[in-house]
Parts: C-alpha cells; structure tokens; sequence
C-alpha cells in the first residue's frame, strides 16, 4: 500500500526537537526524509537525555530515536565547499529542505530548483534585529509573555516545563513545509518558509492578550495567576479539574458540597476567585482530600465537569483509555513503547515505524519517481478548497484558521441557538451592543473565514447543512463523539452524497473507548498527559501550562487533513480521519515515557530549572516584580558569565567549569546570582547578558508581546477591520512564506454575517426560501434570547 506522502522528498539539517519533530510527522506519511549530520559526531541529541543518564556507548538516546524514527541519515560537512556543494546538489532534488542549523539558505536552494521550499527554525526568525541574539526556550518563553502569567504571587513567575514550546513548533513546522509543497506543486514555485519560535511560544502559551489590551478587556491588565479550580491534592494523589464554563463551576460547587455558593459572583470567573483563593481552596480541600482519585472522577463525570487523572512518565501508559485503544506501539527496537501518531486514517495506511539511522548509514540521493509538473504560476496553496468547519473554541478553529489564510473558502457553521462557545469569552459586558462580537480569541482564529447560521436541531437546517456538505471538499468538527451521531451526520451517509468529502473529528479521548464521551478541553489533556507533571515547584502541585494543548491539537489535525487530501489527490477516495486532542499531546511527552522505560528515571518539575541549562531560574532585580529569566547552557557562556560577575571565588570553582557540575550546585549558584541580580536594574542585566552572548530575558506579560521590536520587524501583526469593532491588530502565524506579504484577507466573520451569500451562492436559495428561515429561527445573525 502507498503511503498518503509517498515520493515526497525531504532534507533534514535540524537539531533538538521542532526540525526533528516536523519531519518525523512527515515521515510517519510515507515522506521520504534525508537527515544530514555532521561527520563529527552526528546530532548532538544522540548522546543527550532529559534525566541527564548517559547514554551507553553504542546506543543513541531514546528521545533521539523517537524523533528520527524512519528516516536515512547522510554525513556531510557542510561547513566546506565541497560538502556544501553535495548538500545544495542533495536539496536540489527535493522538495522541502528544513532546518535549524543554518548551512543552506534560501537564495542557494531557489537558485538551484525553484520548486524546492526552505523551512527555517529558529527563535527569533531568521530575519530581524534579534535574528542573531542568544536564547534557549526558557529565556523565550520570557521575552513571549509565557512565564509571566503563571503561578501565584507568593512565589516567582513559572516558565511551563517539558520543552513544550519546541514541540510546538515542530507541529508548525511540518504544515508549514506540507502547504508549501502543496503550493509549489500548484504554483511552481517553493516558499521560504520562516518560523519563530518566538511566534510560537506568544501564540500558544500567552494567545491573543495583546489583542484583549486592545479591546479594553480587565483579563489583559493580571499578573501571575492559577486557574481556580486545577489540579487538587486527593486521598491518593492528585486530581485534575477544569471549568471553562460558568455551568461547569456551579457544577463543581455541587460536587465539593458547596452549592450555597453557585450564586456568589465573586466566584463566578477563575479571575475573580484569585482574591479569594485561599478560602476557596479550604473547602475544595476538605472534600477532595476525603475522596480517591478514582472517586472524584467517577463523581465528577457524572456532572460532565471534566476531569482527569494526573499523568506521569511512570503512570500514563497504564490509562484506560490508551490501553483500550493501544496509544501506545513498540517502537522498533522493542524494548519500550512510544506514542502512535496522534491521528488515524480511514483509508490509506501511516508508515509503520522504522528505527532511527545510524550516523551516517546511508548514501546521499533518491530514489527515482516521475519529474513533478510546473504547476499554472497562480494561487496560494489550498485556493479552491471549500471546507466547512464546525467547530468550537479553540483547537478546532484552528484547522479552519490556517487553511483560510492560505486560500481555502472555509466557512463557520454556528446557529444562534449555539453561538461558538469562545464567542462568550468577551471584553464587553452583556448589556453591551453585539457584546458577543468582541472575543479576542474569536477574532484570532477565525478571520478569513465566512460565517453562517443554522439550527441543525431542526430538519429544515440539518437538511440545509447536508446539501452544503455535499458541495465541500471537507469537513472538520471538534463536537462530542455523540453530537454528530444523534444528528444524523454520519462519514458514511454523507459519503454517499460526496464520496470524494474528507471529515476530520477532533475528539478529546476517541472515538471509541471507555472514555469516548466524557467531556474534555486543554486543560484535561495537560493533566492527563503529563504536561502538568512537569510544570511547578517541586514541592508544590503540578501545574497546567494552560492552553497550549488546543493548538497543538489543532496542528495535527491540521496536518491530518493535509495528509487525507494527498491521499485523496493520488486515489480519488475520501475518508474519515480522527484526530485525537490528548493523543497529540502524548506525542509531546513522549521522552517522559521514554526515559522511564530507557533509563528508570522519573521526570518530574523543579520549578524553573531544567535539563538544557545550568544555571537556569529566574531572578528578582531591583524593583517591584522586575524579573529576569537567565541559561546558561554551555561551558563557554559559563565563562562568558564569570568574566561579566567580575570573576569572584565562588564562581571560579573548578567544580563549575561543566554543566553537570553546575546543575549538582544550582541552589549555590541560585544563592549568589539572586544577590547579584537584586542589585541590578532588569533590562540593563538583560542587555549586558546579551552582549556577553549569555541567554537572558526579561519576564514580560503577554501583553508587551505588540511593543516587541523583533515582532514588529517580522510583521508579525496585522491590521483587521471589523464591522463591529473597529481596527484592531492581530497576530499571524508564527512563520513567514516568502511569496506572502500578509496573512489576513478579512476579519472574522460576524455570527451569521455570509448566511445569505452561501446559501445562495452554494445552494442557490431566493430571498423567500430565506426569509422564511429567518422568520423560523433557523438561520439568525444575533443569539437567541438576546
């Protein structure tokens, strides 16, 4: 059987996890991916754990071999002429070169084939005044607003754990190499695909706070905050809570036995509870801490209030719900068990995993297939591809979201019985006009689509809602499992109307399984997978990153649907494809697993230290919450720094002069540093820092994110002009193709503002058919009841 990306030629010269990563899922589709290293010594991730184990002689270690999964390995030297000539020579032949690593650039590789693409990993771009500058993603998260909105006040800001923000942009990076061949195929012409880390760490961790400033929203001006309720001790462990919902916290009063509290409005908004929180944890303590882990969740469910257990590399595997549905494969040495991708096929096959290559096992070049056409020279990528998209909040949205800006007709399916659930995350109180227009993450992911009404409760819309299906080249949803089944929208009933149609669902467990149903958002997942474990102080709870598990979710999804339609190109055929919300986060704490079953150790958090730097923490300097976020992550910046401290006797210590020997001394070093920065002015620690090449940054709310220069320089956000509210700016996504000058063509749509258009356009209805749905309700532009 031929794999949905079979033929597809890709160079790898990445290190670390995002350019890794970004190819693995594209390998895992049949592509064919040549990993270029340097003749000495290869990928420096073959020797690196994140427990600090060392990997035997021989053996490469196991995060190595997860993310090189099925792919060749060439050596070249690329810093010579002659080993630079074999790597453009290698790239010529391709389709998708991506790198982190410099080495090739993009006037080399379109001078040699204008078809191939480049995509670019970095931290800050690889253009900008801060193109160049020294950064780790701790200091990164820094700089994005990431650390400064998370934790209590009592306690410093805290940076999420689990390299998470590379995980990201891997995912990124592996639709953006995918769109961009896509787009060459049809335009005969390859992108330079430009991706910030940066970018992506702003857009996932701290989402569109900058555009809530710019709305006026409260939300925009707190500090360091936890959500209320989160994660809480139980008899037996801890125990994962959620409420998006003002529904979901009454709910939760009920379970904790506080129901004399559901109308306290103090209480009503995770925001607001802050104030309070110490009372409000006494009484949710005093319940949990009587009940098992199992108990709570048994309770809770039957509340629909989503909930989870809290996993771990030693635990994670041992859920239900992956055990039914086996998440978790042999990888191909057999010894341990890693995460399947986190999508599966109706038609077509994955490729089934290979092992990684030995440093340089194989000769550079391809194999044959037939020469690709020029492509007609017009369009962007997806341009001609209608898809209608049901779905809410955030993870879903998403998939709609980055089609449309790169030329699909996606258009939004809300009814005004049941707006978008993000819609009532507004900066406007209810009395306002048209408050439900004024959601900054509404805003985010949803312009440039077109936006329609219909009550799919009803015959008469559900009947409207299948006749557009029929006419679209897909369909994505992110409902409960048995929404669309109770509704009749069955792939296979559809199917038969459109039989070329590709439906992606988004479930949060499943489509199948003990969990099937139950109720589910990032939060959960981040609970569930592992996310949290890493996240905290290590003698404090867990805590979520809070929110990156919904893009992340929405990128394979994303490129589930990419990889269902290069299937269908090939054969003709549609399909179903599940793409499973918690399963994209296993993939992203693969290595907790991994490294328990490898090595026998344990991952776990440590509040702001981590396994790439020593010393790594953030540090108070003078004045009222003025941090700063520091890494040191190799020897020679250990010295740089020395020199920069003024060389005292403490930091000359012999013991200190490796990264293992200043990760076994960090509280020492957390004692002396803390002195020295407290003397200091923040941003002129952070330039001298700089200049010494040091990694350092200061921890920034979100909401500085529009003032950054480096940003601005990327154009990283765009103007929209909205019918309702005004022009404010957006954020794009965090990469650059070379052939775009903007990413936005319209806002997002108003509830129902293209109702009539489609349906005219698509179905062909006069203005009596449309009137009469109007005057039914099924078809609206303002929510019921409003």
């Amino acid at each position: 059987m031929t794999h949905p990306l079979a033929g597809l030629r890709v160079v790898e010269l990445a290190t670390d996890i995002a350019g890794p990563y970004a190819t693995k899922l594209l390998a895992d589709a049949g592509a064919d991916v040549v990993k270029v290293e340097h003749p000495a010594g290869g990928d420096p991730l073959r020797r690196w754990t994140s427990s600090g184990v060392e990997v035997p002689p021989g053996e490469d270690g196991v995060l190595f071999r997860f993310l090189n999964t099925s792919k060749r390995s060439v050596a070249i030297d690329w810093t010579t002429a002659a080993g630079r000539a074999e790597l453009l020579d290698l790239a010529a032949d391709a389709d998708v070169v991506v790198e982190s690593l410099g080495g090739i650039d993009w006037p080399a590789i379109s001078a040699r084939n204008p078809m191939t693409s480049l995509v670019s990993i970095s931290w800050f771009g690889r253009t900008g005044p801060w193109k160049d500058r020294p950064a780790t993603e701790f200091t990164v998260q820094a700089w994005a607003g990431s650390t400064a909105i998370r934790g209590t006040r009592e306690r410093p800001p805290l940076a999420a754990g689990g390299r998470l923000g590379e995980w990201l942009g891997g995912g990124y990076a592996a639709i953006g190499a995918l769109a961009a061949a896509i787009g060459a195929r049809r335009t005969g012409r390859g992108e330079h695909v430009d991706l910030s880390l940066l970018e992506v760490i702003h857009l996932s961790m701290a989402p569109f706070t900058t555009v809530i400033a710019s709305f006026g929203g409260p939300s925009a001006a707190y500090g360091r905050t936890v959500e209320i309720p989160s994660i809480e001790p139980a008899a037996d462990g801890w125990v994962g809570f959620c409420t998006i919902t003002n529904q979901q916290w009454r709910d939760f009063l009920v379970l904790v036995e506080r129901d004399d509290l559901v109308d306290d409005p103090d209480l009503a908004h995770y925001f607001t509870r802050e104030p309070r929180r110490r009372e409000v944890y006494a009484f949710i303590h005093s319940w949990t801490r009587k009940h098992t882990v199992a108990d709570v969740i048994e309770r809770a469910t039957q509340l629909r209030i989503p909930v989870g257990p809290i996993g771990n590399g030693e635990t994670v595997r041992t859920f239900e719900q992956f055990r039914e549905r086996g998440v978790y494969v042999p990888a191909p040495d057999g010894r341990v068990v890693q995460p399947r991708p986190p999508y599966r096929l109706g038609r077509g096959a994955l490729r089934p995993f290979a092992p990684a290559p030995r440093h340089g096992e194989h000769a550079a070049g391809w194999a044959p297939r037939p020469p690709p056409s020029s492509g007609d020279g017009g369009g962007l990528p997806f341009t001609g591809l209608r898809v209608l998209d049901f779905t809410m909040f955030w993870a879903g949205p998403f998939v709609g979201h980055f089609l449309a800006v790169l030329g699909a007709d996606v258009v939004k399916v809300e009814s005004i019985q049941r707006p978008d659930g993000i819609r009532l995350a507004s900066t406007q109180q209810p009395a306002a006009e048209r408050w439900w227009e004024w959601s900054a993450m509404y805003h985010g992911i949803n312009a440039g689509k077109r936006g329609i009404t219909l009550d799919l409760s009803r015959p008469r819309g559900l009947a409207l809602a299948k006749a557009l299906i029929a006419k679209a080249d897909a369909v994505v949803e992110n409902f409960s499992p048995r929404v669309l089944d109770n509704l009749g929208l069955r792939y296979e009933d559809l199917a038969r109307e459109n039989p070329r149609l590709v439906m992606i669902r988004m479930p949060a467990f499943g489509l199948d399984g003990p969990w099937r149903d139950r109720t589910g958002f990032a939060q959960t997942m981040e609970q569930i997978s592992g996310l949290a474990w890493v996240t905290g102080f290590a003698d404090g709870p867990p805590v979520i990153p809070r929110g990156p598990c919904d893009p992340l979710a929405g990128l394979h999804a994303a490129l589930a649907l990419l990889v269902a339609l290069e299937h269908r190109r090939r054969t003709g055929e549609g399909q179903l494809v599940e793409s499973t919300m918690v399963e994209a986060a296993l993939n992203a704490t693969a290595d907790q697993v991994l490294e328990w079953q490898a090595y026998g150790r344990l991952l776990g958090r440590d509040g702001n230290r981590g396994p790439v730097a020593a010393p790594q923490n953030v540090y108070a300097c003078r004045g009222a919450e003025q941090w700063i976020a520091l890494a040191v992550v190799t020897d020679e910046q250990w010295r740089a720094l020395v020199d920069l401290l003024g060389r005292p006797a403490w930091a000359t210590d012999p013991e200190l002069a490796t990264r293992a020997g200043r990760s076994a001394r960090h509280d020492r070093l957390d004692v002396e540093l803390s002195a020295w920065c407290a003397a200091r002015e923040r941003d002129t620690l952070v330039d001298l820092l700089l200049g010494g090449g040091i990694p350092a940054a200061p921890v920034l709310h979100p909401r500085e994110a529009a003032a950054n220069l480096q940003m601005r320089a990327r154009g990283f956000f765009e103007a929209e002009t909205h019918p309702v509210t005004g022009t404010h700016e957006l954020p794009g996504l965090p990469m650059r193709f070379s052939g775009l000058a903007r990413w936005y063509r319209s806002p997002a749509p108003t509830l129902g503002q293209h109702t009539e258009e489609v349906l005219r356009e698509l179905l062909g209805l006069g203005d009596d058919t449309i009137a009469e749905l109007r005057a039914e309700g099924i078809i609206g532009a303002r929510p019921a009841g409003v």
